[in-house]
Formats: C-alpha cells, sequence, structure tokens
C-alpha cells in the first residue's frame, strides 16, 4: 500500500506539471483504491448476518429465560435480573386457545417433521387475531402427530442462542416482513420487495404480480429444471452498495460446484449429514436471493478472481462459497457486509436440519470471528427467513394489507379490512421470528421491544453506509430501527463469548 501512494504522489506531481491542479485533483481522485470502505454513522464496520431458517420466536425462545434443565442435557440458568419475553405465559401452556397445549422438545426430538409455512395457510392459522388454527392450518403433511407444529424447545437444546441473549441484545417484536416461505423472506432481507418478477412459475408461487412461494431463481445453474423459476427487477441491497464503493457479499454453503459442463454449467452436488445420518444437499437455489437479480447474479457460480478480490465485482459478483468467507477474513479481507448462509443440514430447517447442528454452525462461525482482528468494529445479526409455520402465540401487526386470492387472514381473499398497499400479495408483517445482535456494541442481556422485522436489517445497513434506500415500496421505508439493541455510546463494550459447539455451554477462550 505505501508503494501504491508513493507512486501516486509522483505521478501527481507530473500532472500538476503539465495540466495544473484541477487536472490533477480528477486523476488523484481515481488513484483511490476501489476497494476503500466508506465512512459509517457508527462505530460498525463490519456486518456479519447470518440468515437462518425456519424458526418462530415461540419455537426457540417461548420460555426464555427459564429452562427445565432435565437430568443429562446443557444447563442452563439466567443471570440475575434478566428481563423477560412476550412469551409462553402459563395460560398459554395449559389452556391454550389451539387444539393442543405447546409441548416441550428436547434434544432426543432435534429433528422434527417440516410444518406448513404457506402463505395462505399460515394466516389461516392466525384466524382474523384468535390464533387458534395451528394443528389445522400449518401442522406439517408429513407429520404423523400434527400437534407437533405447537412444539418449542428451551434452553437445554437452543443453549448457545439462549447464552447469545444472555450477554448481547435480542428482540421479542421482530417479523417475518410477508406471509409465507423462504424465498420472499430472502428477498425482504436484501430488497424489502416481493412484486415485480417475470415468471414462468405456476400461480401458485405468485399472487398479483408478487412471488409468495420458493420458485427457484431463473439466473442460477442449479435451479431447477422444471421451469418454475422466476427473477426479480428492480433494486437490491448490493446494487446500492455497489455504487457507494462498499464490499460486500453472500456467501452460502455448496455454492462451489462439484462439476462444471463443458459449456460452462455448473453442478452443485455438494452435501453433508446431519446429525440423523440423513445426507442432505449443501446447497437450496431458493435460498440465494441475489440469484433472483441479473445485476448481481453469478449464475455459473464461478470462483472470484482471488482472495483480494472477494467483496468487490469480479467474475463472482459478490456471490460466494462459504469457503470463500473465511478465505477473505483470513487474509485479513474482510467484507463491509456479509450474509452467510449455513449448508442446508446445518441451517435450521425441519424436515432435514435441526436446532443441534444449527448450533454448531453458529457457534463456530461467531468463536471464529470473535478471534479475528475486526471483532472490535464487528455486528453479527441472526436472523430467520420464516417460521416454518410453527406456533407463536403473536397476531402479527398488519403492516401491509393486500385483496388477492392467496389472501385469507381477515376472511377470504382478504389482508386487513381495507386496502393501502401499492401492491397486493405482500400481506404483512408475518409470523414473529428471533432476532439476535451479537457485537461489542451490542447492549448486554437487553431484550428490545422495537417493532422490526426482515427489511430493518436492510434498513441499518443502508442507513450504517448511507447508501439510500430501495425505493418501490420497499418495506425498507417502513422499518422498525435497530438501534434499540446496540449501545453505541459507551466504552465498556462486550467481552467475546465463547461457546461449546456441541453444548452451546460457555467455554474458556
Amino acid at each position: 500500500m505505501k508503494k501504491h501512494w508513493r507512486n501516486a504522489a509522483v505521478i501527481a506531481v507530473a500532472l500538476i506539471a503539465l495540466f495544473g491542479v484541477g487536472y490533477y485533483a480528477s486523476a488523484f481522485a481515481q488513484q483511490v483504491p476501489a476497494n476503500k470502505t466508506p465512512a459509517t454513522t457508527t462505530p460498525i464496520k463490519h456486518v456479519v448476518v447470518i440468515f437462518q431458517e425456519n424458526v418462530s420466536f415461540d419455537h426457540y425462545f417461548g420460555t426464555y429465560p427459564n429452562a427445565t434443565n432435565p437430568a443429562g442435557e446443557p444447563t442452563f440458568t439466567a443471570s440475575h435480573g434478566t428481563p423477560k419475553v412476550n412469551g409462553l405465559t402459563p395460560s398459554l401452556l395449559k389452556n391454550n386457545p389451539n387444539s393442543a397445549n405447546p409441548t416441550r422438545l428436547d434434544r432426543s426430538q432435534a429433528l422434527t417433521c417440516d410444518q406448513d409455512h404457506g402463505y395462505t395457510d399460515e394466516q389461516k392459522a392466525y384466524d382474523n387475531g384468535k390464533v387458534d388454527k395451528f394443528v389445522q392450518d400449518t401442522a406439517g403433511g408429513s407429520c404423523t402427530d400434527k400437534t407437533t407444529v405447537m412444539g418449542y424447545y428451551d434452553g437445554n437444546t437452543v443453549t448457545a442462542l439462549w447464552n447469545y441473549a444472555q450477554n448481547n441484545a435480542m428482540s421479542d417484536n421482530s417479523y417475518d416482513t410477508v406471509y409465507g416461505p423462504s424465498t420472499p423472506g430472502a428477498l425482504n432481507l436484501i430488497s424489502g420487495q416481493t412484486h415485480g418478477l417475470t415468471s414462468d412459475s405456476s400461480q401458485s408461487q405468485v399472487s398479483s404480480g408478487s412471488l409468495i412461494g420458493d420458485a427457484d431463481p431463473i439466473y442460477d445453474d442449479c435451479s431447477s429444471t422444471n421451469g418454475n423459476t422466476v427473477a426479480m427487477t428492480g433494486t437490491n441491497i448490493g446494487d446500492l452498495l455497489n455504487k457507494k464503493n462498499v464490499t460486500w457479499g453472500w456467501f452460502e454453503g455448496g455454492f462451489r460446484p462439484t462439476a462444471t459442463s463443458t459449456s460452462g454449467v455448473a453442478t452443485c452436488g455438494a452435501a453433508h449429514k446431519n446429525v440423523g445420518g440423513a445426507t442432505v444437499t449443501d446447497y437450496v437455489p431458493h435460498h440465494e436471493p441475489f440469484q433472483y437479480y441479473k445485476s448481481t447474479a453469478n449464475p455459473h457460480h464461478l470462483a472470484p478472481s482471488s482472495t483480494a478480490k472477494i467483496g468487490q465485482t469480479d467474475q463472482a459478483n459478490h456471490q460466494y462459497d462459504l469457503t470463500d468467507f473465511w478465505s477473505a477474513v483470513n487474509a485479513k479481507n474482510m467484507p463491509a457486509v456479509s450474509f452467510l448462509k449455513a449448508g442446508a443440514y446445518q441451517d435450521g430447517h425441519a424436515g432435514y436440519s435441526d436446532p443441534l447442528d444449527e448450533q454448531t454452525f453458529l457457534v463456530n462461525t461467531i468463536n471464529q470471528l470473535e478471534k479475528s482482528p475486526e471483532w472490535s468494529s464487528t455486528a453479527v445479526i441472526i436472523s430467520y427467513d420464516d417460521s416454518d409455520g410453527w406456533y407463536d402465540h403473536v397476531m402479527p401487526p398488519i403492516v401491509s394489507t393486500s385483496q388477492s386470492a392467496a389472501d385469507a387472514l381477515t376472511g377470504a381473499g382478504l389482508c386487513g379490512t381495507t386496502v393501502n398497499a401499492a401492491y397486493q400479495g405482500r400481506c404483512g408483517y408475518g409470523p414473529r421470528l428471533p432476532l439476535l445482535v451479537i457485537s461489542p456494541y451490542a447492549k448486554k442481556n437487553v431484550v428490545d421491544h422495537t417493532r422490526t422485522d426482515q427489511s430493518s436489517i436492510l434498513r441499518f445497513i443502508e442507513d450504517n453506509w448511507s447508501v439510500g434506500r430501495i425505493g418501490d415500496h420497499s418495506f425498507d421505508a417502513v422499518a422498525g430501527s435497530l438501534n434499540g439493541m446496540f449501545n453505541f455510546n459507551t466504552k465498556q463494550l462486550n467481552k467475546p463469548l465463547f461457546l461449546d459447539p456441541s453444548t452451546g455451554e460457555p467455554v474458556a477462550k
């Protein structure tokens, strides 16, 4: 770097002599390295969003901070003064309005059937505010016991997440931006927008021009070949970051091809076994939201041209394998904004993943980040794409009304009593989801009650790097702030918390 600037100075002197100061100013500006990160509005210079799968708030935190602590399981004992959450009260546990009461699941029940998290069926479960139809409407089709949808874990299974909450900040009032499965949640994370698509997908995936299902991205070799694909138009956060020369990337397990044809078409065949011994393909195309946008897609899953280019625009176009993130971190080239997506067996999605495999991923990731030199200016945000249909007792606020054939929240074809939304098929907010911030600047052992949603993460990134808004009725315009989970005016920074990836319990550094 010193040599670079020394050469630039020599060039500057020559330019002044030849053309004067005005020309020099313009030419010298072009010498500024492309990866020089613009200033931030907070002390946070690196945001790492760990985007997990399919968990409602009550499913993981309904009884926080009170764990059962049976023999043979990791223990959890809350610190003195730990705040309570809007969780499962004794009445909800013993006299629930649903046809079954919530039941505790322990570590031996980590592998469960997948629940029904369709756009319409989730709305039906909330039954116009009665929140009493989960067994009838969101129990999974493969579940022999339909009451499983009422199940929840406590601090003896999701132990790491409870310990992270003890030592950092969490929210009990954060929501899926709209109802429905993974892809709408992922799109709202990066653009606050599920409307404005081109489609050769079945109409069950689309309602009134908005994506409500899990159609695969059209700009991805590893997407389904049955024609059930869509492309998104408009702007995403990657476009805004590129305009400001802010380094960024989406890093997903299994993105690196296991084979490439002679014509350059990638195959994504990497797989791992989950705790139950089932082999699960790592890469899930509809979990990769930037592949829906032509401007930010890497259709052939090309590797970055070099480790130094990770986070910058090259042939990879900011879309990477998860291993590329650690290559960048180890090279002290960590992007300013990073989205991390676990391989499927560790993403927490019921049916093929589980809270124990998820915990291994979360803890190993955060332990390693806490050892990096960038940790002092980093914020890790743990969030989820949807609820999987798992029971949550809070009726989501209606922020975006809709009248489409797929809506059913307040009546057939209705989401809300009046329609004030610019686009239909975006009924929201959807179910309540976990949200945690882990950072030296996170408030310690605090439960934030500010109303937020997935696009609040988008808004935090926009504001921190002053990149502007998405526009076109993106949810970022109305998103609540994450600032209530941070303390930027203190010198008493949180110390790193190192956990055991198997038990989730604290360990010595």
